[in-house]
């Protein structure tokens, strides 16, 4: 497979990658970039080889990512869960880092096209610290499902130069788990 074709299977809309159906339909409207991702409580999204098995997956946080979010869940999940015929809640394309699948050449370019695309539904930023860095000013909302464990080291969430954005906190969930999930909307 060509990186083109990996290029079209990861970064599409209609379709979710690591789901299956469309998003339910909301009218036209421009769309939007979510940073949905788990991070630690000291801010890094996997440790320094790429380690992630430290993010809990289990009890009241689970229930409410399959609720919630069906489409973050990899398909092999989905069908060892029963929800292989979920819906998309809440996105319908996904955009994953370099480390995961080569990103289109020009990030920035092709979320812009992206957003400006007839879509159901928003744009879910898998992560990538790198790419979350070079993304930063087109992502609309950030959701952190922060765990209770600090790293030191790995890969921060957002990995690039200083320059404060503001944010307004949306919403903030503390679960049994001890995971936090916390969202925040881009201020203009």
């Amino acid at each position: 497979m060509g990186q083109d074709e990996v290029n079209r299977r990861i970064v599409h809309s209609g379709r979710n990658a690591v789901g299956a159906g469309p998003v339910g339909s909301w009218g036209p409207r421009m769309r939007s970039l979510t940073y949905y991702v788990a991070a630690s409580a000291d801010g890094y999204v996997a440790g320094p080889d790429g380690q992630v098995d430290f993010f809990g997956f289990d009890g009241d946080l689970a229930a409410w990512i399959i609720e919630e979010y069906p489409e973050t869940l990899p398909v092999h999940a989905c069908e060892a869960l029963g929800i292989a015929d979920h819906g998309n809640r809440h996105y319908d394309t996904v955009l994953m880092g370099r480390r995961t699948y080569e990103p289109a050449s020009d990030p920035v370019a092709r979320v812009r096209e992206l957003k400006a695309e007839d879509g159901a539904g928003g744009i879910w930023l898998a992560g990538g610290g790198r790419l979350a860095a070079a993304l930063r000013v087109e992502i609309d909302e950030i959701v952190i499902k922060r765990n209770p464990v600090v790293l030191g080291a790995g890969v921060p969430m957002i990995e690039g130069s200083f320059s404060p954005q503001p944010l307004s906190l949306t919403s903030s969930r503390t679960f049994d788990t001890g995971v936090v999930v916390e969202s925040y909307r881009k201020t203009k």
